[in-house]
Formats: C-alpha cells, structure tokens, sequence
C-alpha cells in the first residue's frame, strides 16, 4: 500500500511514498495538529481489499521524522478503519484515524436520564417584580451550589426561559443557573391591558387582543419593547436577583442582548458566550443615537399603536401565530429532526394565545435599535477585555457561519466551536456538547488559565485549531457530532483559500479516477 502526502497549510511537509508493508520506512505520527479550515481527501482504489492502494491522501498535519522508525502495526492501527472502493470528500484526516476513538473522539457527558432515576437540578419557575406591572418570570436552579459561579441564560425572539431546561437541569448541579424572560416575551407578558379599547362593548375583542385601543395606561406610557428596554431588565435582575457578576449566554437575540449588555454594564459581566447570536436587531432609528431621524417615527414600539400598524399586525400575527407556522420554523431552525420539540413547540403556541401577545410582537418589531450596533458593543467588550466564547451550530439557515466567524475576525483571542451537525439553536439541539463546551470555558476563566479550554490539550491547537467528533449518550445509544475550534491564526481568507484548493482536490481526483 502506498501513500502520498501531502500539504497545504503554512507548515508543510515532505511529500513522498510509504510502502506500508515495510518497517524500514522513517516515519513519525505525532498528534494531530490540523486547521480545521485543512480538508482531505481520501480516495480508496481496492475493490475486495482495504490494504489496496491509498491513491491520494492530504495528511498535511503528520510530523516526518528521519530518526524514528515506525514499527509494524501502528500503521495498520492508524488506517485499520479504511473501508475500500469509498470516495470521502471533505472530511478531515481524523476521518481515517476512526478506529482509534481514544485519539479522534471525545466522549462528553450525557444528560440527566430520567428513566435510571437522575433527573438532574431541580428547576424552580419564579416571578420578579422589576416595576408596578413589570412582572418577569424566570426560572433557576442549582441555588445550594453557594460558592459556584453564578450563569445566566438569556433566550432568543419568541421563546423564553424553557428553552435552557437542559442547562438548568445539568448545569444547575454545578452552578448557580438562571434563565429569565425578556419582558414581552414567554411568560413576562403583561398582565394587564397597556392599550385597553375605549368602547366597551367591544369587551369580546379585548379578551383576545390587548394594546389595540385608542389610549395608553400611564404604567405603559413610556413602554417599548426594544433592546434597550432589555438591557436595563437584565441589569436590575442581576443587581437585584444574583447579586453579584455573572456568566451570561445568549441565543439569537438572548446573544445580542447579551453582549449589548455587558458593552455598557462590564463590572456585572464574568464573560459572555454567544450562541448562533443575531448580529443585528431592530429596523427604526434610535433616538439617541439619531434624534432627527427618530422624529419621524415617534411611535415607534410604544403604546398605542397607530391604526395602519395594528391592521397590518393583524394580518402578521394571523400567520406567524398559526401552529403550522410554527412548526415549520422550527423545522427550519433545528438541523436534527430528530430531536424532541414538542415541550417548545407546545410553550410558543401557549404564549401566541395570550390576549398581551399580537400587541407586544408588533412592540418588538416596530421598536428602535440600540445605541450601539452589534460590532460596536464588540469593540466595547473587547476594550474591557470582557471574555467572549463563541459556539455556533454550523447548519443554522438563519445565522450563517460567516456572522460567527466575522466576530472571531475581530476578537481573535476568543474561542470559537462550530458544531456540525446543530442549528440555530445548538443548546437544545446538542446540549450535551453545548454544556460539556461552556463547562469547560467557565473552568478555564475561573482557574486563570490554568486548566485548559474544552479540545485545547495542546497548546498549539490554541493557534492552529482542531477538529474533534464529540460523542455522547442520548436515549440509549451514542450519537457524536463534530466540533471545529478555530484557532487564534484563524482568517477568513484562509478558510476560503482552503474552500478553493478543496475544490481544485476533488476536481484533481474525479481526472484520476
């Protein structure tokens, strides 16, 4: 069998011809230290024998040696899992190396399985009056967890709170976990009508839609669902809830909440990690930031709504709030549709029927953006050296990759985790990973560097990233998904010079076939 090595990153190697069957030759196989923007291509020629030959094989990342004899066997160890007449096309080099789990895999935990008895922290759902008729449900647990560090979940648009019960229920066994609803949202809807209808012969329209009359109720003169709005609820929350810095986590908009936050409010911010986050939100002018501007729209968000954005709210909600709509979006956003979403599905169709629900949508969408843009609140964090984690489901339809990897391009020094495959909500698409992954970054923070980021036992995977087929145990059987760190050398031109040279591979293989 022969192989013909080769290379494409920076650090290249020589290229030659192994003959298997020989233990003469100098061959030295380190650990891996690949680019996972670095793609092989293993082409296999046997047709009844995976000892065949090995036609093309890109192992940039193997250490050649002239002093080290490779004894018989480990090669066969290493490629014992080649499977012939296979054509594998952009898989890395782990790929090959399968059958050594021990090398390629990385067994996480699984989550509380119920049915042995393990049902993880217990949850506990809570309200907070943050002001008279700003009731804000959230949910916590690990509260006996005294001396741990404290972490709040912030949700994306149109979920709440429930979407982080994995984390609540694993991670509360170590820490001190919070998840809170955004005010308009989940189960922090009003209680009461912000907007009530003047005619009250109308009372039948009132119990099912509320913040569509003529008039505000001074407690929602000044209310408008925006971000800012939610900068300031998480800030109260923290000072006046936890009572101490956090570590906050955001999904999708929970994201961008999450570092628009800790941009203006740094000394309550232990750090801040980003799941698939939205880098943008709202669509009117602020007000501060562009005061003339805003005049035009001076009701944008508030209470009442103008007669032409109720009709159209109407006509919206009608779709959005279908449960064939929601469906589908869920189907859109989750990449395995395997995974149980009936508990989400049924808690976003409970809050669409709450008469508060079509009024504080219409709220959302017509509110100004932040003062800040996402990259500014960035720069923000980067300038008080806030650290920032990044994990992204590489399948999401919504957040593309390419909006992870442009933070990663400006705060390089931050750890990125792609994971393949997840959407746009990876925390309970694969919370398994997810947890094992902010585990091991809340470890790292608290132990000053001392113990090493999740993937990272090596420190020159800090610079060069990693790949890793992460594997756990989910109802009985082992599933895995892949992770890719991203290293510190990371750019986006290189993972696009290594998209072009892919390509270049595969149309090099199909003439040699």
């Amino acid at each position: 069998m022969e192989l013909l090595f080769s290379c494409y990153s920076e650090r290249c190697y020589p290229v030659g011809y192994l003959n298997l069957n020989s233990t003469e030759k100098n061959l030295n196989l380190s650990r891996s230290k690949f680019c996972p923007t670095r793609k092989s291509r293993v082409v296999y020629n046997g047709v009844n024998d995976k000892r065949d030959t090995l036609r093309f094989l890109d192992l940039g990342h193997l250490h050649y040696s002239k002093n080290k004899k490779f004894k018989r066997g480990e090669v066969s160890k290493l490629f014992g899992s080649i499977n012939s007449d296979v054509v594998v096309g952009n898989e890395d080099v782990r790929n090959v190396l399968e059958k050594d789990e021990s090398y390629t895999k990385v067994l996480v935990p699984g989550l509380p399985d119920e049915s042995t008895g393990d049902h993880g922290s217990a949850v506990t759902s809570c309200s907070w009056e943050w002001k008279p008729k700003f009731n804000v449900h959230y949910e916590r647990s690990g509260s006996e967890n005294v001396n741990s560090p404290p972490v709040l979940f912030l949700p994306g648009f149109g979920v709440g709170s429930f979407h982080y019960e994995k984390q609540l229920k694993d991670l509360g066994r170590e820490y001190r976990v919070w998840a809170v609803d955004f005010l308009g949202q989940g189960m922090s809807l009003p209680v009461e009508d912000p907007a009530p209808l003047a005619n009250e012969s109308s009372s039948k329209q009132m119990d099912l839609m509320w913040g569509f009359g003529e008039r505000t109720e001074p407690w929602a003169s000044d209310l408008v669902y925006s971000i800012d709005l939610w900068k300031d609820q998480v800030r109260y929350f923290i000072e006046e809830v936890i009572g101490e810095p956090v570590y906050i986590v955001g999904n999708s908009l929970g994201g961008f909440v999450a570092l628009y936050f800790a941009a203006f409010n740094p000394h309550l911010v232990k750090g801040v990690t980003l799941l698939n986050a939205t880098p943008f939100w709202g669509f009117f002018p602020n007000p501060i930031r562009s005061p003339r501007l805003a005049r035009i729209f001076p009701w944008a968000g508030t209470f009442p709504l103008p007669a032409n954005v109720r009709k159209l709210t109407e006509f919206i909600w009608q779709k959005v709030s279908d449960p064939r709509s929601i469906v589908e979006v869920l189907k859109q956003v989750y990449a395995d549709h395997s995974t149980n979403i009936d508990n989400v599905f049924v808690r976003i169709l409970e809050t669409t029927e709450h008469p508060a629900a079509a009024a504080s949508f219409a709220s959302i969408m017509c509110a100004p953006k932040g003062e800040l843009s996402f990259q500014e609140a960035l720069s923000k964090c980067q300038m008080n050296e806030i650290p920032i984690c990044l994990m992204y489901g590489k399948e999401d339809p919504w957040i593309k990759p390419i909006w992870g990897l442009q933070v990663k391009r400006q705060v390089p020094e931050a750890p990125y985790y792609e994971i393949s495959p997840a959407g746009h909500c990876p925390h309970d698409e694969v919370p398994e990973v997810v947890n094992y992954l902010l585990r091991g970054w809340i470890k790292t923070l608290e132990s000053q560097g001392s113990v090493a980021l999740p993937l990272l036992d090596d420190p020159e995977f800090v610079q060069y990233g990693v790949s890793r087929d992460l594997e756990f145990v989910r109802d009985g059987s082992r599933r895995s998904v892949e992770v890719r760190f991203f290293g510190s050398k990371f750019s986006i031109w290189n993972q696009l010079s290594s998209f072009i040279r892919s390509r270049i591979t595969d149309l090099g293989v199909k003439v040699l076939l």
